[in-house]
């Protein structure tokens, strides 16, 4: 009897992270080739960070070619989306705002804006949300602390960036269901702190709708 191991692996079978990897990787190589628009691209990404066995890496990219394509010069998408090498480029600067605060109501920092080395987060019968997919970040490692007291706040990171969760919970939670999956070369790392006390803050990882880099579009 052979011990050898079949050459396509059996369905059931755990897949690690470099199993998960390799998937993320022809996903954004689909995206460089303008085979899959980005929301289909952040549907699959999120799916595969969430895979456990092959059965569902598999599906992923089976209506995709095996081998990316040579990406045109005209593609729509940078070369550094598909690289991450747009990181360096984006840390560095001064925060836009340094705090947001919402008492029964709501606060919300999205699309094109820097995070500080600190940001301050307080939520009060109230939410906020904090989206740092399209950010830029003041330096490396920035800290975001949170206080959500009967309220709650969400905060978006993309794909690749470190996230180290410190924040202590007292009838409430700190709350990272997704993984943002290896950090890439050069990737920010953001430190979540803070307190809940009947509330929650939630950690979500979600791919941009613009690939990093990408300047405002211009209102005609």
């Amino acid at each position: 009897m052979s011990d050898e191991r079949p050459e396509k692996p059996l369905p059931e079978l755990r897949a690690s992270d470099a199993d998960r990897d390799r998937v993320v990787e022809r996903l954004r190589d689909a995206v460089a080739e303008g085979r899959l628009d980005m929301e289909e691209f952040e549907e699959r990404l999120e799916a595969a960070y969430k895979s456990r066995t092959y059965a569902e890496l598999e599906p992923l990219t089976r209506d995709l070619p095996a081998e990316p394509m040579p990406m045109p010069a005209s593609s729509p998408v940078p070369a550094a989306f598909v690289s991450g090498s747009a990181w360096p480029a984006r840390i560095g600067g001064t925060g836009t705002s340094a705090t947001a605060v919402a008492v029964m109501s709501g606060f919300q920092r999205k699309g094109r804006w820097t995070v500080p080395a600190r940001f301050d987060a307080v939520a009060f019968w109230g939410g906020g949300e904090l989206d740092l997919r399209e950010a830029d970040f003041a330096q490396r490692e920035v800290v975001i602390n949170c206080v959500a007291i009967m309220g709650g706040i969400q905060i978006t990171v993309p794909p690749g960036v470190e996230v180290d969760v410190r924040g202590f919970g007292l009838m409430g939670a700190f709350d990272q269901r997704d993984s943002p999956g290896p950090a890439q070369p050069g990737a920010p790392r953001v430190v979540v702190t803070g307190f809940a006390f009947w509330g929650g803050v939630e950690i979500k990882v979600k791919a941009p709708k613009l690939p990093p880099g990408t300047p405002p579009r211009k209102e005609l």
